[in-house]
């Protein structure tokens, strides 16, 4: 087993015993080397080296910081309720796409792969992408959630200094599982475009998964609007699923 995959699984199965101990940070060292705090002391000679488990409580800290709870509106989205029963009649091709990708959550977010909704405004392609990511939380994977306007805000919080913001970048990196929707809703700054490719692109490197909604379909509308450098990136990282039809949500306030 590599270094990289042991530091992962060590670091997964840590987030796991911190998730069971309500986020205290009690969890065992998997070694059984250290106390649970990620240092080995040495009592004779009264000094402190690093466990092996330090790096993966470290990098299990910075997930935790990161929003990773389903919105209220979402907690109970299930395959079997309204609206996504509804969508298996209407876009089944769609619905099966996400069957496969949830039931073998764990196997794709191992090996970087997410997924790409795009489509009309209030087809559920943000339902899709929370049947996702619960299905990732479930399996005890870490979970960043966002709507690309607010995780740009809090880019913008963490830049008082040049350390906080790289810590912030260093926790998307480290997440499982990076949710954004509403791509392309942010407003278009030269800025904004840089933070988009480093956030796409240390994840692309990093082969870390991502799901993401947007409601622009037409490729070069998105290369324009996000570069097509990141637009590249995701094509290779991402299952495309348009999802398109009338907006579900003005339904009930329709005439019967």
């Amino acid at each position: 087993m590599s270094d990289g995959r042991l530091f992962e699984e060590v670091a997964e199965d840590l987030e796991a015993r911190d998730l069971r101990s309500g986020g205290r940070g009690e969890g065992a060292c998997p070694f059984g080397s250290c106390d649970g705090s990620g240092f080995i002391i040495d009592q004779d000679t009264n000094t402190a080296s690093d466990c092996g488990c330090r790096a993966a409580r470290i990098a299990a800290a910075h997930t935790r910081s990161l929003a990773g709870r389903i919105p209220r509106r979402y907690q109970g989205v299930s395959f079997d309720r309204p609206p996504v029963s509804d969508m298996a009649r209407t876009a089944p091709d769609q619905i099966r796409a996400v069957r496969r990708y949830v039931r073998t959550v764990d196997a794709n977010l191992d090996d970087g792969k997410g997924l790409w909704i795009q489509g009309d405004v209030g087809t559920g392609k943000t339902t899709l992408a929370m049947l996702v990511s619960k299905a990732a939380l479930e399996a005890g994977r870490s979970v960043a959630i966002y709507s690309l306007p607010r995780l740009l805000n809090l880019l913008r919080e963490s830049m008082d200094t040049e350390s906080g913001m790289l810590t912030f970048m260093d926790r998307l990196t480290a997440v499982d599982l990076l949710h954004i929707d509403d791509l392309g809703a942010e407003n278009q700054t030269d800025w904004v475009l840089e933070q988009l490719y480093s956030i796409v692109n240390r994840r692309y490197e990093d082969q870390r998964s991502i799901v993401i909604t947007t409601n622009i379909a037409d490729r070069a509308q998105l290369c324009e609007q996000v570069t097509p450098r990141t637009v590249s990136r995701l094509t290779e990282m991402c299952q495309e699923l348009p999802l398109f039809g009338h907006d579900r949500r003005t339904e009930r306030f329709s005439p019967a």
